[in-house]
Order: C-alpha cells, then sequence, then structure tokens
C-alpha cells in the first residue's frame, strides 16, 4: 500500500470515528471517549488535511469551525416547500381540527396523532446527497429561503454524513434549529461583558447567530437542532407513517425529540399538552406548544392541503404567561445610545416563575395605544419567558381622576432637549457629549480607529477610567496625568506615558474626524465628510440653518434637524469649546475643485496595498473628491486591486468596471 493510499485509509477511518463519537455525545448524550482522546484523533485527522489538502473532504469534522465570510446568502428554491401550521389555542379548537378530519377522512374514528413539542427556533431543510451534507436552507416564505450551509456546517449535533449503509441518493431532513437556555444565559452574560446587546430571547438569539454572514460568529453559538420530518425522498420509499420516518431520521445520526409520541383521541393530546405544560419549566429549551400530526403517510396525502398549510397537522399553542397587577409609577430609562424608555413600576406579581416588578412600555406610541396610566390595573406578560411586559388595561378597575402619561421633553439624566424624529417611535436625548447615561459610549465612540484614533484607548479602559470619575465627557481626556493614570489598577507608568502620548498626537486630526468623533446621531462618516468639504470651517457649519444642510448630499431633512439640535446644545458647545481649547486642531479644509481628476469617480478598494495602508489611501482618494464604495456595481467607475485581490476583482471583470494597481492609484497622487 502507498504512503497516499494509506493517508486517505486512516483520513476515512478517523473521520468515521470522531463522526461516531460526536454522535455518542451531541445527539445520545452518551460519550465513549475521554476528551483528550478526541482531541488526539482530531488533531491527527486535522494534520493530515493540512499536509494533504486532497483528502479535506466536505463531510469531515474538522470543517465545522466555519470559513470564509460571506457578501450576502444566496437564495435557495425548496423542492418540496416548508408550510406553516394552522394553529389551536384551547380544547375546543383542537377538538374542531380533530372533527375536520375525521369529516375529511369520512370516518367516526379519531386517528392516530404524533406529537411532540413545537420549539420555538428556527426552521431549518437540510438537504443530503449520497448521506453528505451539501445545502441548508431556512423556510424563508416557504418556497424560497436562504442557502445558511455554511453557518449550519458549525453545529455540532448535525451530521455533515449520514450513518449507516441504507441511505436514499436524496434525502431533505427538516428539523428546528434552537439554543438551548443554558447556551442562551451564557451567551447573553458574555454579550454583557463585551459591552454588547444582550439578546431578547433564545429564538432572536439562535436566528440571529444563524444568520450571520461570519459562520466563525454561528460556530462560537450553542446552537442545535432537533430533527421533526422529510421533505424530498429519492432513491428511497417514504416511510408509511411519520413516525417511522422519525425513527429513521435517528438511525441516520440525526437528533429527533425525546418527547415524541404516538396518541389518539382529543383526551389523550389534551393530556399529552397538559403533562409537557406541566414540565415546561424544567426543560431545557423554550417550547410555546405543541405539534400533532397525523401519523399515516397515506391519510396525509387524502387530506391534502389548503392553502399554505396541511390539513393533517395543528399547532397547539400554549397561553403567554400573564398575570393581573397595578401600576404603581412610570419611570425614563435613558439608554446609552441616548433612547428614552418608559418602564412601568409593577405591584410585585409572580409570572411565568419569577416575581416581576418592572415591565417595559416600549415607547409613547404604545403608551398611547394601551392608554396605560400610573394606578391602572394591568394585564403583564412575560414575552417570549423573558421581557416582562404591558399588554393591556383592565379599563374596568381604572381608578378615577388618573392623567395621561407623556414622555418628557427634557431628559431626566442631563436635561437635555428630547426629540423625536418623524416617523420614529423612540425619543431621544440630545445630549450625547454631556448625558451621563450616554458618556461611556460617547468617549468610546470618539476615541475610536474612525473618529479621533486615540491609540491604547479601549473600551475597558474608557469604562474604569467614567467609573473612577477621572472623565466625564470626551474633552476630560486630554486633562488626565501621567500620575492619575498611572494609579489605575493594571496600568503603569510606561503605559500612562504612552496613553498621554497618543492623546497629544490624537489633537491634530482632520475637520471631518473631528465631526465624526461628535457623535452626531444619524451622522455617519460619509455625512460628516460632505459636512467638512462643503462647509469648510465649524463656525460655518454650526451657523448653519436646515435649509442650508439639506442642500448637501447625504443630508436629508431627519439629518439636518439632528446636526442643528446638536450644535444648539448649550452642553454639546461647552465641550467643543473645551476641546478646542485643549489643542484640538486639523488644517485648513480645502474645496475640491469640481474639476478634479477624480470629482464624483466612485472608487473600490480591494486586496493587499503595499506603499500604504487602505484607510490612508482612502483618505488621499477622498480629498481628490472621489466617492468610496464598499462593493462594486454598474455605478462603479474604478477598482483598485491590491494583491491577493478575490470576489471584488472577479466582480470588476465581469462587469466591465475599470480595474487599476496600486501605482496607477498612486499617480494619482502625484
Amino acid at each position: 500500500m502507498t504512503i497516499q493510499n494509506e493517508l486517505m485509509r486512516r483520513a476515512n477511518e478517523l473521520k468515521q470515528l470522531i463522526n461516531k463519537y460526536n454522535h455518542l455525545y451531541y445527539v445520545s448524550d452518551n460519550p465513549e471517549v475521554s476528551d483528550s482522546e478526541y482531541d488526539r484523533l482530531f488533531n491527527e485527522l486535522k494534520q493530515i488535511e493540512l499536509d494533504d489538502p486532497e483528502l479535506l473532504t466536505a463531510d469531515s469534522p474538522t470543517q465545522r469551525v466555519g470559513g470564509a465570510a460571506l457578501d450576502k446568502f444566496n437564495q435557495v428554491t425548496h423542492a418540496l416547500p416548508m408550510l406553516s401550521l394552522d394553529n389551536a389555542f384551547n380544547a375546543e379548537e383542537l377538538q374542531s381540527f380533530d372533527q375536520r378530519v375525521s369529516d375529511w377522512l369520512n370516518t367516526t374514528e379519531s386517528p392516530t396523532y404524533a406529537a411532540e413539542p413545537k420549539l420555538d427556533g428556527l426552521a431549518i431543510s437540510l438537504r443530503y446527497q449520497q448521506g453528505v451534507l451539501v445545502q441548508a436552507a431556512t423556510r424563508g416564505d416557504g418556497a424560497v429561503g436562504e442557502d445558511v450551509t455554511a453557518n449550519v456546517r458549525t453545529i455540532t449535533s448535525i451530521p455533515l454524513k449520514l450513518l449507516g449503509n441504507d441511505i436514499p441518493d436524496i434525502v431533505e431532513i427538516r428539523g428546528e434549529i434552537f439554543m438551548p437556555k443554558i447556551g442562551f444565559e451564557r451567551l447573553n452574560k458574555a454579550q454583557i461583558a463585551d459591552n454588547k446587546k444582550p439578546f431578547v430571547n433564545p429564538r432572536n438569539a439562535a436566528a440571529g447567530s444563524l444568520r450571520q454572514l461570519d459562520s466563525k460568529i454561528t460556530a462560537a453559538r450553542p446552537l442545535e437542532i432537533y430533527c421533526y420530518g422529510l421533505g424530498e425522498i429519492q432513491g428511497m420509499e417514504r416511510p408509511q407513517s411519520h413516525s417511522e420516518s422519525m425513527n429513521l431520521i435517528a438511525s441516520w445520526g440525526c437528533r429527533i425529540s425525546p418527547e415524541l409520541q404516538q396518541v389518539s383521541g382529543v383526551e389523550n393530546c389534551l393530556n399529552y399538552i397538559e403533562q409537557l405544560n406541566r414540565r415546561r419549566d424544567s426543560l431545557p429549551y423554550e417550547i410555546d406548544g405543541v405539534v400533532f400530526k397525523v401519523d399515516k403517510i397515506s391519510l396525509q396525502e387524502r387530506l391534502g392541503f389548503v392553502s399554505r398549510a396541511p390539513r393533517w397537522a395543528i399547532a397547539y399553542k400554549f397561553p403567554a404567561q400573564q398575570e393581573i397587577t397595578v401600576i404603581e409609577a412610570i419611570e425614563i430609562q435613558v439608554g446609552r445610545t441616548g433612547a428614552l424608555t418608559p418602564v412601568a413600576r409593577l405591584k410585585p406579581v409572580f409570572v411565568g416563575g419569577v416575581t416581576v416588578s418592572n415591565a417595559t412600555l416600549h415607547n409613547q406610541d404604545e403608551i398611547d395605544r394601551k392608554d396605560v396610566r400610573v394606578g391602572d390595573t394591568v394585564i403583564v406578560r412575560r414575552a417570549g419567558d423573558v421581557i416582562p411586559e404591558v399588554v393591556q388595561v383592565v379599563m374596568s378597575k381604572r381608578p378615577k381622576n388618573t392623567v395621561n402619561f407623556s414622555i418628557p421633553t427634557l431628559c431626566p439624566i442631563c436635561q437635555s432637549e428630547v426629540e423625536k424624529a418623524e416617523g420614529e417611535a423612540i425619543a431621544r436625548c440630545s445630549g450625547g457629549l454631556y448625558c451621563p447615561a450616554q458618556r461611556k459610549e460617547a468617549i468610546k465612540h470618539f476615541a475610536s480607529r474612525k473618529a479621533m484614533d486615540v491609540d491604547g484607548l479601549g473600551d475597558k479602559l474608557v469604562e474604569q477610567l467614567v467609573d473612577e470619575g477621572l472623565i466625564n465627557d470626551p474633552a476630560d481626556l486630554f486633562q488626565l496625568s501621567i500620575e492619575q493614570l498611572s494609579s489605575l489598577e493594571r496600568m503603569g507608568e510606561k503605559s500612562a506615558i504612552n496613553l498621554v502620548t497618543a492623546l497629544q498626537a490624537a489633537k491634530h486630526t482632520k475637520f471631518a474626524r473631528f465631526l465624526f468623533s461628535l457623535g452626531i446621531r444619524e451622522a455617519g462618516e460619509a455625512t460628516t465628510r460632505s459636512l467638512a468639504s462643503h462647509f469648510l470651517t465649524l463656525d460655518a457649519l454650526t451657523s448653519a440653518n436646515e435649509a442650508a444642510l439639506i442642500e448637501i448630499e447625504d443630508v436629508g431633512p431627519i439629518v439636518a434637524h439632528h446636526i442643528v439640535t446638536f450644535f444648539q446644545q448649550a452642553h454639546n458647545q461647552k465641550v467643543i469649546e473645551r476641546l478646542l481649547d485643549a489643542g484640538v486642531d486639523w488644517p485648513e479644509e480645502q474645496k475640491i475643485a469640481a474639476d478634479s481628476i477624480l470629482s464624483d469617480k466612485t472608487i473600490v478598494l480591494t486586496g493587499t496595498l503595499e506603499q500604504m495602508s487602505r484607510s490612508e489611501a482612502k483618505e488621499k482618494l477622498l480629498a481628490l473628491g472621489a466617492k468610496i464604495a464598499g462593493s462594486v456595481s454598474n455605478k462603479t467607475d474604478y477598482v483598485v486591486a491590491g494583491r491577493d485581490a478575490g470576489s471584488k476583482l472577479t466582480k470588476a471583470e465581469k462587469l466591465g468596471v475599470t480595474v487599476l494597481n496600486e501605482q496607477a492609484m498612486l499617480d494619482w497622487f502625484k
């Protein structure tokens, strides 16, 4: 046997072993080897594939770590539609469904149903060819979904290759991808620790994780699956019942719900619902009901479909967990981005397994729609079993002399004006540079790479400086001393000197960067560049009215209003004045001539540049009047391609866009 054949034999052996151990660990919950032994086998396979890439196959367990990020998801047309289900909300509606089934089948007997929990996740279709996973698609609108194959490959409980020998040529396995409760809790703790917004509930977390363009992010998320049915099959007869289908799916190494049962008659269906509902809180995953399917496939075929739902299945939905209590007060919380959120302080009530004393009222529109007032008796539920919300007011119990509630016109934290853009539901504090509720995020943005670019001033250090009371707004950064900084925990003298030096260097910036650093709402990089090149000076900009601002490209009525409001705030004026007094400056802005060689030309940069950074090239191109785009289209004038240019170069060539090398770009700068 040649060395190549021996490596191939060993690679195949390792794949089979690792797939077996994955199945035992993640599906059967019955690990057979230690973690160290598993790691040894996994690393051996990984090394073989690195040494000989020809031995790397799509079903290799090493391919679960995620690959290169996608630009977008491609669409997939389902071979068989992924249908939605009609709902039942009580015993009478379930009885009616059962009666309709009997009537359609022209029988007096209730059929046998396959019953299982309705998981609160995201439906997925897994397509296998010759037993190997080749495509995974979301449900989408039922006919067309999104190709999320790269992300699904990272989910360990989904087999990349089906087990056994009795595998059809093509088979689609349908299932629900979800995030277990414990995984959801850990993910949100990590989000909060990283100063990121926590997810609302496990379903949103699962959906967001599965729809990441970067599959490495999906790989880091605790996603799992339970399979619930078959789609297209080629090369094998379809099983005679849903239960047989599920047993077949399980024999191929796919997870199916351990709660799957066969039940006959409405009474037994209701007993199943009651038993599952009693255990709902103790289940390791979220459910929002029970799915019943006529078990025999021949009966399913006779029953057929109505509209986009099968006549042979129904989803019994659990009622939202609700209780009645009294609103004792309504307070306003100011978020990190200035959003004002009204919160109802409740007389404590036990809902969904926890004591609830606060509930979100979302925004003024919701308060008005529900007519919520202090003193009202209200129905409260835990939306998605996570965030309590006020569902409705019990008007019959409203006390006399209650008054309408309105979100204040001044921020309760800093007294800055509150603004609410036309067409938007959320009111926001306009004191971004000053408001204590926003100061951490405002300072982080001010120091960020695309703004003032303060080297060494990371998010955690900003939080530490604010928490220690050393800074309250961006201008305070330039008053920090080496002595103050070196006294901080994990901050030695050398680090303190480096930060002070970086702050001094950051003072000398560009007008557009300075404007961007102020964090004016909806004024991004492109907008602040347009403002800088149009007004040239800060005085000219701050004295401009909304009508003058609207004349500029990238500035509409809403953004113009945000800009005027920002510069009218005395708090913001004071911070800007202090920044200028501290020595923040920029070279005089030059008006870009209308006949500039790149005026209004759209340019895309791709690949690695050799003689300057991409950000430096971007600045120089903008100075010549160019517009920088992130993707190639028919409107692109030039693509500058550096080393290892990829898909953007390919698309440019396909569209016939002019492609230039780095030297041609440098010639523009001479």
